[in-house]
């Protein structure tokens, strides 16, 4: 969808008035909407009540429901008691509930408040009217004007007052809009005092040229630090160059900030596909942890949350991509930093991030992983007394109690694996290929196991960003028991 934002200018006061009275009147109307959805109310009969109650026609009312089920079922997805929905919202609500704010700061933020509890009017388009019949754009020599049904067959001209969208006026792209007759959805909100429009059209993608048949960029996005890192490969999944990009403005700053550099560097990512002429290969982000409690509370929830940021972004690239025909593949994040770090980092000399997305371009073209065969060789040796020692070993020697307990969680795990009825007594069972899809008959990944056996020992406390250390016994083959 593209978005573009206009600012209302009316020609004379009645008009404004007019319109702010139909957007009270709709917003009272989704909120009543929403109430009787909560108490279990079926749509079809809420709509004829709600065109008496509130002198709306029909699609005003069935756009109102919409939008308050929109709502409802977000907060369901989220995980939020929908009872404790404020319209208006919550942040400005509990701020006007404190006492200490008083006279203008107060009016200040009650007029916000106030605004944006009853400033929204929202209106969808219709393919069957040729754009959108409640608020339609249109265009004469005079300019351009959004005419506005505010009930009994009476209309409000407004002058759509917009600025520039990557060079091109946003009046002109309003205009295209209204000639081509497009569907396009309109949403109406008042701040500080003024209207202001937002049209929201389908965008039409070019075909695909530029496909995964040259190569593809892998890209992987990291927290610590906060950077992006993408890598070359051909069509056979050769390593050919790579690169990091910097993301410090995401660190801090507010929403409209980090958006705006969002988009900066979705659109340097994209160049690079276009000049290099290669599919984009990304990681599928699905929040799914919920919590302990199921309320999205705990310290591996937070930091999957985290990471919304990160999928706002992904999302961008996958936009930007689409709109430059550039072909978009999305693959499973799973164990893509262990096998970059154990396998290709020491290889490359390359650091771990820089090889995880080596193995997201690598799968983006449908390759898979095997497991090096020194590293099948030091899974053969793995035995319940080595990991035994490994256990002592890091309860001595990490000092942090959630890192400690995480590492002796994995090596318990691995243990368990050991002891299962399908392996052999005190030794790990393993398939002779070596696979990542690598699954053994008991269920467990080898990559899993190979990081319990391989990194724990050389750095309990937190994962070493550089892995060259195991350049030797990838190539000499000098493995044993972990010490």
């Amino acid at each position: 969808m593209v978005t573009v934002q206009a600012k209302l200018i009316f020609e004379s006061f009645e008009d404004k008035q007019k319109v702010l009275d139909l957007m009270r009147r709709w917003s009272s109307c989704m909120r009543f909407a929403y109430k009787r959805l909560l108490e279990g109310f079926d749509r079809n009969s809420l709509k004829k009540d709600l065109q008496g109650i509130f002198n709306l026609n029909s699609r005003y009312v069935n756009d109102a429901i919409m939008k308050a089920g929109s709502i409802l079922e977000s907060c369901k997805q989220s995980g939020e008691d929908p009872r404790k929905v404020v319209f208006g919202g919550r942040e400005l609500f509990e701020k006007l509930k404190k006492r200490h704010i008083n006279g203008n700061p107060y009016k200040k933020l009650k007029i916000e408040w106030q605004e944006k509890r009853k400033g929204n009017l929202y209106s969808r388009g219709d393919r069957s009217k040729k754009g959108n019949l409640n608020t339609r754009i249109v265009a004469n020599e005079r300019g351009t004007f959004l005419r506005i049904n505010v009930g009994d067959r009476k209309y409000v001209f407004a002058r759509l007052s917009a600025g520039y969208k990557k060079g091109k006026s946003r009046e002109e792209i309003l205009q295209e809009i209204a000639v081509l007759e497009m569907p396009y959805s309109v949403e109406l909100k008042l701040k500080n005092g003024n209207m202001y429009a937002y049209f929201s059209v389908e965008e039409l993608f070019p075909a695909t040229e530029i496909t995964k048949e040259n190569g593809a960029i892998g890209i992987d996005t990291n927290a610590y630090p906060n950077h992006i890192a993408w890598v070359e490969v051909d069509r056979s999944g050769q390593f050919i160059s790579y690169g990091k990009i910097p993301m410090p403005e995401l660190e801090s700053g507010s929403f409209e900030k980090r958006e705006y550099y969002r988009w900066q560097y979705a659109h340097e990512i994209v160049e690079i596909a276009k000049e290099k002429r290669k599919a984009i290969v990304i990681e599928r982000l699905d929040i799914k942890h919920r919590g302990t409690r199921g309320d999205f509370s705990g310290r591996k929830s937070r930091r999957i949350r985290h990471f919304f940021s990160y999928r706002s972004l992904l999302e961008k690239i996958k936009i930007l991509a689409k709109r430059e025909g550039i072909e978009v593949i999305e693959v499973s994040p799973a164990y893509t930093s262990v096998i970059g770090m154990l396998k290709y980092a020491p290889q490359f000399m390359i650091s771990k991030d820089v090889a995880s997305a080596y193995v997201i371009a690598r799968r983006g073209l449908g390759l898979k992983e095997k497991i090096p065969a020194n590293y099948m060789e030091l899974l053969s040796r793995l035995d319940a007394s080595s990991l035994e020692e490994l256990k002592e070993y890091v309860s001595k020697a990490v000092k942090n109690v959630h890192s400690r307990r995480k590492q002796i969680k994995e090596i318990e795990y691995v243990m368990r694996m050991i002891q299962s009825p399908g392996s052999e007594s005190g030794r790990l069972s393993a398939p002779l290929d070596g696979t990542s899809a690598g699954s053994c008959s008991a269920g467990y990944n080898l990559w899993r196991v190979l990081r319990v056996a391989v990194v724990t020992p050389l750095s309990p406390d937190r994962v070493l960003r550089d892995m060259s250390v195991l350049k030797s016994l990838l190539i000499s083959g000098q493995v044993g028991r972990p010490k």
